[in-house]
């Protein structure tokens, strides 16, 4: 069976027509006798998306049950029977409720695509998942429902439904995609005009790639090389000279006329160094980042043809080079790179530029040919010592007892076979000790050839035209091959150099990562970079000091005997702030100093990362600080003088002598000062104990208690009137172990919010039951309820769902925020879940007194008595004062 084909309606953000698409193209693929059927419709109470399904077959869903609420999703089962041409499945990323078949939507679509049926389905861009983290950076809001960019890239078609900004946002205003109730809100958060600006960007540059990625393939797939047109690419060669960033404007300018995009690209030849400068290129690198165009770096055999190569690999279509400068021998004897690159650019338009400094260069190096000494080679790195002294003392033993032992069988090996043997021990010296031992052993092994093995005998005289030949062709093949072996030996050795400090600053590259996130992960990086630095050089000790006063006091250390200040160390180098790295033991070599150069360069990085670090927590605690100043402000501005603008208010009425009040009227005046006052001792209470929690200045009280003391102390402490209260709380319930003042001001807080965010018919259930160790107390409410993503906000300092509240007397949003903090001061944990219907149920999780735990775990959840029986309920609170009114649902 044909395996389906995937069609996917992307989109930058909701309300773009994703839906509307979808059904259009299954309606009119339906008309033209396709078997298409609606797998799954998310309509979003939108009356128009609903109106596009017309005549088209909707599969009923299947309903599932989970945390005693009924979801509906996809069913795949029913649809894989009905086994349509075509099913049209919205939302792909969407996240399927447990206990479903598959855990994600787009895996039960891959079902479907197995099964051999078409599928039309739709996504937005925030939930690819290579651009998670980028669209929270521009919207702030994570999206948990994602889909791997290569299931969305594996579609057969991907189509983008485009829209400006401001007509979604018309759409939006004109309730088209949310409730009036949701439009300002939208509006001024996700939907803002530059969060939508990007998101479209997002979504126009990601099909442009995949784009880009289908032409590529069908340019291979139909051996097209040369490159087509469709998008200016300008590339420009770099090398490192010096009219390379002249070069790079140049391109530039010509990207920007063209409206193309900008590469600059360096070849790095695979047969050795090029002649380049590290430091130039990185400028010209960053360079080019700031005038918009990108880097690329690629290895080859041959600087043309990699050019050409990778050119055509971007579908280039103007290449920028720069006259190099070489003098015209050089050009001769080596050839041309830009006549190369010339005559092999098939559809490639090629600018040469000849700057002032190439023109320089071939003066400056005419001139200096007539007077400059001979090149001097980079002398390689020297063997040890002690192979050097085996070298020499194999050419002064192995080499005179070889030519001596074949003395006794000179007639059967004669001098052929002789000189063979020397060789091979030449060889071996070579190998061993390097250059000079092997050119003392192929003499000694000359002179001795010419000795023993020539006639006459026992003199250095040869008569022999053939002996004279074969002892000079010996020489001469000795010591070429006495050169490249120890060419070779002394390549191995840099190459081993060269891969320890490859693994070297590998290491350090890996630690750098962690280094400056904070002051200890910089102290820790530190430390860990002094300890790399005395394995890699194999010194005995290394200290970090810093002056102190008139001497020097040690920061970290590790190895002995340690330093105590930079005289006693064989090597020191300054690090930022005074401090001196000290080295003791060991010897480093002239090579040695480049490497440490780049340990000593990353130390002193490192000490600026924990200053940065050290600084950047001074000003977040800076700005929380001025963040609570400000809000507590407000909270003195305006919550506290709504209850004391009543007190007042009361008070000057009752003071009035203009106007007789009845004694019920001034009763009435009375019990208002007394409900404001009570109030405001609420509203300042909650104040003074979010400022402990903050200063940690809570004293905790802890002891055994029953949990239904404390439940009905908190009920007790609230006022009268408002919601029905009902309480599950059995007296059998294991004791806890906490302090009965903060609990039970944190489970006033709670049920007087609870009352608050309530309908007034509705009555607030308060549960308790033993779970293994703790107790766990529930309050439920049937409010509004908190969306997910903002559980953790309102359990905050002066935050309230929304950012609003429910009138004028709801408070600061400190309730929640000193609940949690005095749960946690006596060991538990406040947790926010959803009501089974709607609403919010906060959970307390206490844990159990010592004696309790050991004793068993008590009754079952749920065991307590039926509302209404145990202990009397006290009267039902009414709607709570507004110090604890920071809403929780």
């Amino acid at each position: 069976m044909a395996r389906g084909r995937l069609r996917i309606y992307l989109g930058a953000a909701p309300g773009v027509g994703k839906t509307f698409a979808m059904l259009n193209e299954g309606w009119r693929r339906a008309g033209r006798g396709t078997d298409a059927v609606v797998g799954y419709l998310e309509t979003h109470g939108r009356p128009n998306t609903a109106a596009q399904v017309r005549d088209l077959e909707v599969l009923p869903r299947v309903k599932l049950d989970y945390r005693g609420q009924t979801f509906e999703e996809l069913d795949i089962d029913g649809l894989l029977a009905r086994h349509p041409e075509i099913a049209l499945v919205d939302e792909l990323a969407h996240t399927n409720v447990p206990g479903s078949r598959n855990a994600k939507r787009w895996q039960d679509v891959q079902e479907l695509l197995e099964a051999g049926i078409d599928v039309i389905s739709t996504l937005n861009i925030q939930h690819l998942e290579s651009l998670n983290d980028v669209v929270e950076g521009i919207t702030g809001i994570q999206q948990r429902e994602t889909i791997p960019d290569a299931i969305v890239r594996a579609a057969d078609q991907v189509e983008l439904v485009d829209m400006t900004p401001e007509a979604l946002r018309r759409r939006m205003a004109h309730g088209n995609i949310y409730g009036p109730e949701k439009v300002d809100a939208a509006l001024g958060n996700y939907f803002r005009v530059g969060n939508l600006g990007a998101l479209r960007e997002l979504a126009l540059l990601w099909v442009a790639d995949r784009v880009d990625e289908g032409l590529a393939d069908y340019r291979a797939r139909h051996g097209i090389a040369n490159p087509w047109e469709t998008r200016e690419r300008v590339v420009v060669a770099l090398t490192g000279g010096p009219s390379g960033e002249r070069l790079i404007r140049r391109g530039a300018r010509m990207a920007a006329r063209a409206k193309a995009e900008l590469i600059g690209v360096n070849i790095r030849l695979t047969t050795g160094f090029a002649p380049q400068s590290d430091d130039a290129l990185a400028e010209q690198r960053q360079l080019l980042s700031e005038l918009g165009g990108r880097y690329a770096e690629v290895t080859a055999n041959d600087v043309g043809k990699g050019l050409l190569e990778f050119a055509r690999a971007e579908n280039a279509t103007q290449l920028l080079l720069g006259a190099s400068g070489r003098s015209r021998w050089d050009e001769l004897t080596r050839g041309s790179v830009i006549n190369r690159v010339i005559r092999d650019a098939r559809g490639l338009d090629v600018h040469v530029y000849a700057f002032e400094e190439a023109s320089r260069g071939r003066a400056r190096r005419a001139r200096a040919s007539l007077t400059r000494s001979p090149r001097r080679t980079r002398p390689s790195p020297p063997l040890s010592a002690r192979r050097q002294m085996i070298g020499w003392a194999l050419a002064l033993v192995l080499v005179p007892a070889v030519g001596v032992g074949l003395t006794p069988v000179r007639s059967t090996v004669g001098l052929s076979g002789a000189l063979l043997l020397l060789l091979l021990a030449t060889v071996a010296v070579a190998a061993t000790g390097g250059l000079y031992p092997a050119i003392a052993g192929t003499i000694l092994a000359f002179l001795l050839a010419d000795w023993f093995y020539t006639l006459p005998l026992h003199t250095l005289r040869m008569t022999q035209v053939s002996s004279i030949v074969a002892v000079i062709a010996f020489a001469g093949v000795a010591t070429v091959v006495t050169l490249l072996v120890d060419r070779l030996a002394r390549a191995r050795a840099a190459f081993t150099r060269a891969q320890a400090e490859a693994e070297a600053l590998a290491r350090l590259a890996g630690g750098s990562i962690l280094a400056g996130r904070s002051v200890l992960a910089a102290e820790e990086s530190l430390s860990e970079v002094i300890g790399e630095i005395r394995r890699t050089f194999d010194l005995d000790a290394v200290a970090v000091l810093s002056p102190e006063g008139s001497g020097w006091k040690v920061d970290l250390a590790t190895g002995s005997p340690v330093p105590l200040r930079p005289d006693d160390a064989g090597m020191a180098a300054e690090l930022s702030e005074g401090r001196v790295l000290a080295l003791v033991g060991g010897s480093l070599a002239a090579e040695d100093t480049r490497l440490l150069a780049a340990f000593v360069a990353h130390l002193r990085m490192t000490q600026a990362h924990a200053q940065l670090a050290a600084e950047a927590a001074s000003a977040g605690e800076l700005a929380e600080a001025n963040e609570l100043r400000t809000a507590v402000l407000t909270a003195v501005s305006h919550d506290l003088r709504t209850p004391l603008a009543a007190i007042r208010a009361s008070a000057t009425s009752l003071l009035s002598d203009e106007i007789e009040w009845s004694p019920d009227l001034a009763r009435g005046f009375a019990r208002t000062i007394d409900e404001q006052a009570e109030r405001l001792n609420l509203l300042v209470s909650n104040l003074l104990d979010m400022s402990r929690i903050q200063a940690g200045a809570i004293q905790v009280q802890k002891r055994p208690l029953g949990i239904d003391e404390v439940v009905y102390a908190a009920l007790a402490s609230l006022l009268p009137g408002g919601p029905s209260i009902q309480v599950d709380v059995s007296e059998s319930l294991p004791r806890v172990d906490t302090d009965p003042v903060l609990l039970e001001r944190a489970l006033a807080n709670v049920i007087a919010n609870a009352c608050t965010w309530s309908p007034p018919d509705a009555a607030i259930r308060v549960e308790a039951a033993a779970v293994l160790d703790t107790i766990c107390v529930r309050v439920v409410d049937v409010g509004p309820g908190i969306p997910l993503r903002q559980r953790e906000a309102v359990l905050e300092p002066f935050q309230r769902l929304g950012d609003q509240g429910r009138g004028p007397g709801d408070g600061v949003g400190l309730g929640l925020a000193v609940a949690r903090g005095f749960v946690a001061a006596v060991g538990g944990e406040l947790a926010l879940e959803d009501t089974p219907g709607g609403g919010t149920t906060v959970v307390f999780t206490l844990p159990q007194a010592p004696s309790a735990s050991a004793s068993g775990s008590g009754p079952a959840p749920g065991s307590g008595a039926a509302p209404g029986s145990g202990p009397p309920s006290p009267p039902a609170p009414p709607s709570p004062p507004a110090a604890v009114r920071a809403p929780a649902s």
